[in-house]
């Protein structure tokens, strides 16, 4: 599978500070990529400096395997770094036209790219009309017009209501689905979590984990039970020599394993123990679960 991007051992100082400390991505052709940590963890400076942005202090990347130089290889990229901005005055048609001049691309690609993101009706509205979920999605199109290889964006659905968001994540969707490599910078779970296959871990620049994101929410399963007696349970349950411990939450047991035990053999060794559980799910930690798991003690 062709790499499109290759960081190794990145790093950025602001005087003191490192924003961004020994950071290594690679990103492969037709994936969608989440760099997920909260304000000021190093994402959009990491952002900035593979697009050219930014400089870096050390380190370095690379495009479409250094076949060619980063100001040729940005022309296959698309990218939204900061707020939409456009000529207020001008239709939405208007505004993706001028870009099309600017950059020497075909107009026939504005009805074609206005169609993607769901704005076809209102390409003969002012930009000024718009509401912030319609501006990101012109920004999107926008981006789009070139057919980039991959399409980057920061912080995508910041500021925007429900619809909006719900918007702009199924049309990353489509995006994706049609073959186009996306890397996304957020600070929302939810939305790595729904919309991308692999995930970028930061917290203070630094990576917390690297991998996909089925890799993450799915480190160990873990069973949730329940009976009449959750005393008694629990003092059950530690005896049991395939438990490693168990957690009282919301009224229910959870239960983690250090081996192997399926819910059926549980049930059988609680009942030959007069133990009648109401309650019994097996369970697989969230990405938020392990996100907090990871960044708790840094």
């Amino acid at each position: 599978m062709e790499t499109i991007l290759n960081i190794k051992n990145l790093n950025k100082f602001y005087g003191k500070l490192q924003a961004v400390k020994n950071v290594s991505l690679e990103i492969k052709k037709g994936n969608v990529y989440g760099i997920l940590g909260p304000n000021g963890s190093g994402k959009s400076t990491t952002l900035g400096i593979v697009l050219g942005v930014v400089n870096k202090s050390s380190g370095d990347y690379e495009w479409f395997d250094g076949k060619m130089p980063t100001h040729e290889a940005l022309k296959k990229v698309g990218a939204i770094i900061e707020r939409p901005n456009f000529y207020p005055y001008m239709t939405a048609k208007q505004n993706l036209e001028l870009v099309c001049k600017i950059k020497n691309i075909n107009y026939n690609k504005v009805h074609e790219k206005l169609a993607l993101v769901g704005l076809l009706d209102r390409e003969n509205s002012k930009f000024s009309t718009f509401s912030l979920g319609m501006k990101q999605r012109l920004a999107i199109a926008s981006a789009l017009l070139n057919d980039p290889e991959i399409l980057i964006l920061d912080e995508p659905t910041n500021g925007l209501d429900p619809q909006g968001i719900h918007q702009i994540r199924d049309i990353i969707r489509l995006i994706a689905s049609q073959g186009t490599t996306i890397l996304l910078a957020s600070h929302l779970l939810d939305e790595v979590e729904k919309v991308c296959s692999h995930v970028l871990v930061l917290r203070k620049g630094e990576i917390l984990y690297s991998g996909t994101v089925h890799g993450m929410s799915n480190k160990e399963d873990f069973l949730e039970v329940s009976s009449s007696n959750n005393s008694e349970l629990q003092s059950l349950l530690v005896q049991h020599p395939a438990v490693e411990k168990t957690e009282l939450e919301d009224g229910k047991l959870l239960v983690y394993l250090n081996q192997p035990l399926d819910a059926a053999t549980l049930n059988q060794y609680l009942f030959s123990k007069s133990i009648v559980l109401n309650h019994l799910v097996k369970r697989k930690h969230s990405l938020e679960e392990q996100f907090l798991e990871l960044t708790k003690n840094n």
